[in-house]
């Protein structure tokens, strides 16, 4: 007994010790990196809390804005403001002679804040419950108001509503270390808007208690980290996912169990939580924050790099060459470098393997062979540990534009394939070249002055020429060299990509006859397989005239939002345009109305517009064919006019394009007649 005692005497030393400390750092008007090494370990005394929040968030000797205010409550939201303070005071305040006066300052706050912000007020913001915790800390109302602002401005993303870019994000990341759970919500259209709006508006106050809020926060203030909250949302899906993925639940079910998450937290919960959060964060490349900071927190910046058009996270060139300096780096990237063969071959990371991103077009039997390939040797890479080892799959292309469509199309084709840790080296090969431009003999390996992309961009690549490489300073990593060697292996021969392309536009492909109205059998699509009949097609005809979709002129621009809510439009297929002329593919939309068929091209200038490239009575659509190796390239062959020779063709790359083509076709059917 004596023993034990003694044990709780020097326990409870120790925290008076430690409450010591922090009470004197506080009087000092110490900094918050001092406050977070006393608090680290401990919970922040309910009496310390309201100094602790204010060093946090830099508010302490801010003088009280209110001040010079006339309090004149007149906003056009004034009524929705006092009600709504009024509902959520009686769940912080016990004493009921407390309320009026409570309720009377919050409304003073949010009115003062409305009015300098030049904001409008609405229930869903987040703002009254995003103020409770700090009323309740017992501040006079100037402090209160600073506390909030500083809050509000620091760590609320911004547009936090209906398909805002902190949404994306978070998709993002989700995306990236649970791609199974992401498509299985994607597939329900089950986005982060519907349920986590709460979530990032009020930093959890409006979904959990007081003490779990507290506690939460306690933690957030300290690591000063703006995008902790996508991670603490990140671990709520996570640990809701044996919830989430069981069988036979409806949307709304699925919808109630991720929104009613947090409310099951306890404040003891916390502490394990909010750790398992930062463990995510650090197994996630870290560029993402400074490619997307300024446009979710801050001073608003233009940024051509937007989230809501990311196919997945980005990498900067400097991180992904960090990280294969520095092997105790939490994260370990294994680099595929996407580009053609002879670009290639000119010049590429020693780590890096070699997957042509062409080859997923033109020959996707070798493209499979070379992606089991690279998962082989990922996987001995890691087990030896070598310099190219690394679990997280980062895709490299050339920085160019036109020839990066491509790579996306690869990085798509992983993420469809719901592959773990996939990401995009941003700026490719080009700022990779220029980051390594003071030693690229010793940093690059193969590299051909003359004929690499960056050193001569109009350059094409000898069959002997003599490498710059030859006479490397030092030895290569063994797991270089492993890497280099598999990939060497299935290394693709050196063919011209418009060539190739074009060989792959005229393979067969199977077929779906759209039979004319006129059709004597009268019953169209009667007796046909699931989606496609055999039928291979004469592809000479992609030399007929060119639609007026075609042509060199000024296209209709329209707002895509607006068109897809069209109230006639029947279907909508996202697709990606193949050019018949260029070869080039567009990000597009084909629109099926109860008479015609448009489709919009996703202009690259001005964001969320299209430009109309065409319009098609659907009784004009003579054929729908798709390819034999690729049955998600659907060609349409339309009637442009009298005779076998008026008639155009328009490709599209469709995802799950059976499911898609069986819709159109049903359509069709009952469009046309027929069974």
């Amino acid at each position: 007994m004596e023993d034990s005692s003694d044990k709780e005497d020097n326990t409870d030393t120790s925290e008076l010790g430690w409450h010591s400390d922090l009470v004197s750092a506080l009087s000092k008007q110490t900094d918050i990196v001092r406050l977070r090494e006393i608090c680290r370990g401990h919970v922040i005394p309910g009496e310390c809390r309201a100094n602790v929040w204010q060093v946090c968030l830099n508010v302490s000797d801010k003088p009280n804005p209110l001040q010079q205010w006339d309090e004149k409550l007149d906003t056009p939201d004034q009524q929705i403001i006092k009600k709504d303070c009024q509902t959520y005071t009686g769940k912080v305040i016990l004493d009921d002679c407390e309320i009026d006066s409570v309720v009377e300052d919050m409304e003073k706050i949010i009115t003062f804040y409305c009015k300098t912000r030049n904001e409008r007020y609405r229930s869903q913001n987040g703002w009254v419950e995003m103020l409770l915790p700090f009323v309740s800390l017992g501040l006079p109302t100037g402090d209160v108001y600073n506390l909030f602002y500083a809050m509000h401005s620091k760590y609320i993303p911004r547009e936090c509503h209906n398909e805002g870019k902190p949404f994306h994000l978070f998709r993002l990341l989700l995306q990236y270390h649970d791609p199974e759970l992401c498509s299985l919500l994607d597939s329900m259209k089950l986005f982060p808007d519907q349920y986590a709006q709460k979530w990032f508006r009020s930093l959890f106050a409006a979904t959990c208690e007081s003490s779990v809020v507290e506690a939460m926060w306690d933690v957030y203030l300290l690591e000063e980290d703006p995008f902790l909250v996508f991670f603490l949302a990140l671990v709520m899906i996570i640990n809701a996912r044996e919830d989430i993925t069981t069988p036979g639940q409806e949307k709304s079910d699925i919808l109630d169990i991720i929104s009613e998450f947090p409310s099951q937290l306890a404040a003891d919960d916390i502490e394990d939580f909010c750790s398992l959060a930062q463990y995510y964060s650090s197994k996630t490349p870290q560029s993402f924050r400074k490619q997307y900071y300024g446009q979710l927190f801050g001073v608003k910046t233009l940024n051509a790099h937007n989230v809501s058009q990311a196919l997945c996270l980005p990498v900067s060139i400097d991180e992904l060459l960090q990280s294969h300096k520095n092997k105790s780096d939490e994260i370990r990237y294994f680099v595929v470098d996407c580009r053609p063969a002879e670009q290639y071959n000119s010049g590429h990371l020693p780590t890096a393997f070699h997957l042509d991103a062409n080859l997923m077009l033109q020959a996707p039997s070798d493209f499979s062979t070379t992606v089991q390939a690279l998962f082989s040797t990922q996987r001995q890479s890691v087990a030896a540990d070598s310099a190219a080892g690394g679990e997280h799959l980062c895709f490299m292309g050339s920085g160019r534009e036109e020839e990066d469509q491509y790579v996306n199309m690869v990085v798509a084709n992983f993420l469809q394939k719901k592959t773990k840790y996939i990401s995009l080296a941003k700026g490719g090969y080009k700022v990779l070249h220029d980051m390594l431009i003071d030693d690229l003999a010793n940093s690059l390996a193969d590299h051909v002055l003359s004929s690499c992309i960056a050193c001569s961009p109009h350059a094409s690549t000898p069959e002997n020429e003599t490498r710059t490489d030859m006479n490397r300073k030092g030895d290569q990593s063994p797991g270089a060299g492993l890497v280099g060697m598999l990939s060497s292996a299935i290394r693709t021969s050196k063919t011209n990509v418009t060539q190739k392309f074009s060989t792959w536009m005229s393979e067969p492909r199977d077929e779906v006859k759209h039979v004319s109205s006129n059709d004597k059998m009268g019953k169209r699509y009667r007796e046909t397989k699931p989606v496609f009949s055999i039928e291979d097609d004469d592809d000479d005809a992609d030399d007929f005239n060119a639609s007026s979709s075609e042509d060199e002129m000024k296209y209709e621009t329209v707002n895509i939002k607006t068109w897809l809510k069209r109230k006639d439009v029947v279907q909508v297929i996202s697709s990606t345009e193949i050019s018949m002329k260029t070869k080039r593919v567009h990000e597009s939309h084909i629109l099926i109305t109860d008479s015609f068929m448009f489709v919009l091209r996703e202009m690259t200038s001005k964001e969320g517009w299209a430009a109309i490239r065409s319009r098609d009575h659907l009784k004009d659509i003579l054929k729908i064919t798709s390819k034999k190796k690729r049955p998600d390239v659907i060609t349409f062959t339309i009637s442009t006019g009298p005779g076998d020779e008026a008639k155009r063709r328009a490709r599209f790359i469709i995802p799950n394009a059976q499911k898609q083509v069986q819709e159109l076709k049903a359509f069709l059917i009952r469009t046309f007649g027929g069974e």
